[in-house]
């Protein structure tokens, strides 16, 4: 029951805090109480069939094919590859952690999950399209091109500053939590 409550302090907290906000303030309080709920509802219709998929790549696609299109030695086609998935996904992008995971477990390189995550955050194809529609070829485009070296970039960049220790830390750390 200890550990039951240590694991969701943050949650209770929160919650206490906004029935705390509701007895004080009940229009407030019942917003944020309505923000949550539809938080809560719209990240039980998306997870679960990111979990569904995230089973099915950890099933069907062996660890060696993972390490060898996006391990340490796949070079430009891991980065393409990582670019073009973290682009293709959709979902907002709490659901791009669990992917980044499974990533994680079977053996792709630390700068690829990084460059998927910023890819899913940033060059999604369906926002492109709409940018597309909406703002004009111009605007979408130049975004994009500024977008795609900048999670290049970023990414190198706290691959390298990352030791390599901290990197194994995380690894570990993420195989214990499976």
């Amino acid at each position: 029951m200890k550990q039951l409550f240590r694991r969701y302090r943050g949650f209770l907290v929160v919650l206490i805090l906004m029935g705390i906000l509701f007895l004080f303030n009940r229009e407030l309080g019942s917003a944020a109480f309505s923000k949550a709920g539809y938080t809560i509802k719209e990240m039980l219709l998306i997870l679960p069939p990111i979990f569904v998929l995230l089973g099915l790549l950890d099933v069907w696609i062996p660890r060696e094919i993972m390490i060898r299109f996006m391990g340490e030695g796949s070079g430009a086609k891991g980065v393409v590859l990582a670019l073009l998935l973290g682009s293709a996904a959709a979902g907002p992008l709490y659901g791009a952690f669990p992917v980044a995971s499974v990533f994680m477990k079977k053996g792709v390189k630390f700068s690829n999950i990084l460059i998927f995550l910023g890819a899913w955050s940033t060059t999604k194809i369906p926002m492109f399209l709409f940018e597309m529609q909406s703002l004009g070829s111009r605007f979408a485009l130049t975004r994009l091109a500024l977008n795609i070296p900048g999670i290049l970039i970023i990414a190198w960049a706290l691959a390298a500053m990352t030791p390599k220790q901290e990197i194994d830390a995380i690894v570990d750390m993420n195989r214990t939590m499976q």
